[in-house]
């Protein structure tokens, strides 16, 4: 029996010991004494005793071995690297700013993809497109325009499409492609407005729940120390930090993205009325 019980701590231990250095902090060194030290303690003294020097020695060992183990897996660097280090003691408001930073992430990809392809030499474009018009007609127009992406084309093809029906339906026909297109280049700015309003109150609520934190911890110590509202203001610093460093560049890029369409708003109205004018002259 005694045999048996050695061998379910040999096994059990270790395992206990990798769950409470899966949830508690601490440098990996410290964490393998201390480990040794609780399993040892966890031992009767009567068993200790009966156990062989050989033997102690072993179960050291494979704890050891475990926790090693453990501490190379990729959730473990990551949960004790500067980084995770710094979401964990930012406090539970650091999941929503966590949250903020992917949805803005994302959707500054997305936008930097999206104008960049929706970019194009609209000199060259609608010098192409007026000389097909003039040349060939419409139809070397439209093939012109179908040729090429990005918004600019889209319009000049929706008002070649209506040249037959007069100046006023390719106007209108214009207009309405433009208003279809300021739709598509401005999808998911509102998301970037909104994490980078967000972002900074997050921030700020982080603060005041560090804060709150900090003042709890004052009133139920009978002396206060510095050390006991550290954590607290440690917090509410972090959470602040954080919520500044997402809202920053979250701006910065909405900012950049609202310029880059005002640039193609400039150049469809350009394009619409050299369009216009062309047709207007060929009409004559």
């Amino acid at each position: 029996m005694r045999a048996k019980s050695c061998v379910v701590r040999a096994l059990v231990f270790p395992a206990l010991m990798l769950l409470v250095l899966a949830f508690a902090p601490g440098t990996g060194a410290q964490e393998g004494r201390a480990a040794v030290r609780v399993a040892n303690a966890a031992i009767p003294e009567s068993d200790s005793l009966a156990m062989a020097p050989n033997d102690s020695t072993a179960l050291a060992k494979e704890i050891q071995t475990l926790i090693k183990k453990e501490q190379s897996g990729f959730s473990h660097r990551l949960r004790h690297s500067g980084l995770g280090d710094l979401y964990v003691r930012g406090g539970i408001f650091m999941h929503p700013l966590l949250f903020s930073s992917i949805v803005g992430l994302v959707f500054i990809i997305e936008r930097l993809w999206t104008l960049s392809r929706a970019r194009t030499n609209v000199r060259q474009l609608m010098g192409r497109t007026v000389a097909a018009l003039r040349e060939k007609g419409v139809p070397a127009a439209l093939e012109e325009c179908e040729n090429t992406r990005g918004p600019i084309a889209a319009i000049l093809h929706s008002g070649l499409m209506r040249s037959g029906q007069g100046p006023d339906a390719v106007a209108k026909a214009i207009e309405t492609s433009v208003a279809i297109e300021m739709h598509f280049l401005e999808r998911g700015l509102i998301w970037l407005s909104t994490v980078g309003n967000i972002a900074p109150l997050l921030g700020f609520l982080g603060t005041v729940s560090g804060m709150i934190n900090a003042f709890a911890a004052i009133a139920q110590a009978e002396q206060v120390s510095a050390k006991i509202v550290a954590s607290g203001i440690e917090e509410a610093l972090i959470t602040t930090l954080v919520g500044l460093c997402i809202a920053i560049p979250v701006n910065t890029m909405h900012n950049y993205f609202v310029s880059q369409i005002s640039r193609f708003v400039v150049d469809m109205e350009e394009s619409s009325a050299e369009l216009v004018n062309v047709l207007m002259e060929m009409h004559r």
